[in-house]
Parts: C-alpha cells; structure tokens; sequence
C-alpha cells in the first residue's frame, strides 16, 4: 500500500524498517472524488499530501475573480499550500481534485511527530520545497521571457500526460492564453508530428 510513498522517500534518505513504520502509521490515507476543493483561499492549510492517484491542481482568483491555475499535481508529487501550512496563516489558494484522488496525508501535529522521531526527513521536506522554489522560478522566468507558444511545448515537457487528463481551459489559465489558443497550438504542433 505504501510502496510507491516509500520510494519517493528514498530518493532522500535511506529509512529503516522501524522509521518506515512510523513514517506510514503517521500517514493518512484520503479517497476524494473528482472537483473536491480541498482548501480555499482564507483557510488554514493542514495537510501536506502525497498523491498516489489522480489529479489535482492549485489556483487563485485574479481581481476580476477568474481562476489562474498555479500548478498541477500528479501521481509521485506532493501537494500543499506550504505557506500557509507552515505558518498556519490563512491561504491565498484554493487546492482541488480534478480526477478521483486518493492522497496520504500529513497534517501539522503528525509532521512535527514525524520529524521529532525521526529527523532525517527534515531534508526530505527541505529538498520538497526546494524543488517547489524552483519549479515556481522557472515557470516565472519563462512566463516574462517565453512566447506562448514556447510556454506551451515547455508545459507539454513538465506535464506530458496533463493535456489527455485535464480540460484545455485549465491548460490555458495555467499558461495565461485562451483556451482557442490551446487548441490551435495543439493542431500545429500535432501536424508537425505528421
């Protein structure tokens, strides 16, 4: 059941039979169906999640009130509002389902547990928000430096199995475009192939 959990671990660290115990008893296993919001903006975040299936995709609303879609989440990722789960200051993003999800969960009290009995997973948290530092970076830069269209193919590198698993109009708030646009680069780049 915690295998593929345990795995991205020891990417980190190497555990012990007794550390994986503690690591997997403090976890909690959530099934969700598809479109459950799981946070939203002005809550307090109290999870951190592994995701072992689905899809999942953080946004905030603009000042017009339209969604802009800051990341997706897949199988072997993690996902949370850090900030306001380490800081348990109110969110500025709402985190949702967008596939059946089935998520093992970390909330405040069980992570403080965790890295108290076993402090080597500090790095695995701090190596999780580096990671997260620089994917947000990247796609910062790209957005400033990037034409869409390049934004699109580089979208494509990050997340090749999103676009078979998402609505284009979450694909086109992710890359600030118009869904019209999506489409017609996806037919571009499809008759390129040809």
């Amino acid at each position: 059941m915690f295998e593929n959990v345990i795995k991205n671990i020891t990417r980190f660290i190497t555990l012990t039979p007794e550390e994986e115990i503690i690591f997997t008893d403090l976890l909690v296993c959530q099934k969700f169906p598809k479109k459950t919001v799981l946070l939203r903006e002005g809550e307090i975040c109290q999870f951190e999640g592994y995701i072992h299936k689905g899809c999942l995709r953080m946004y905030c609303l603009d000042d017009n009130g339209t969604e802009v879609t800051l990341l997706f989440a897949i199988e072997d990722w993690w996902i949370s509002d850090i900030a306001s789960f380490q800081e348990q200051k109110p969110s500025k993003v709402y985190i949702e389902t967008l596939e059946d999800s089935e998520i093992y969960m970390l909330n405040p009290a069980t992570k403080e547990k965790l890295l108290n009995e076993v402090p080597k997973f500090e790095r695995v948290f701090r190596m999780l928000v580096q990671r997260n530092l620089t994917t947000f970076q990247s796609r910062l830069v790209d957005t400033i430096s990037k034409s869409a269209s390049d934004r699109y193919i580089e979208f494509i590198k990050v997340y090749p199995s999103i676009p078979q698993r998402v609505a284009q109009y979450y694909i086109a708030s992710y890359l600030g475009v118009s869904k019209e646009f999506v489409s017609t680069i996806r037919k571009r780049l499809a008759s390129k192939e040809k």
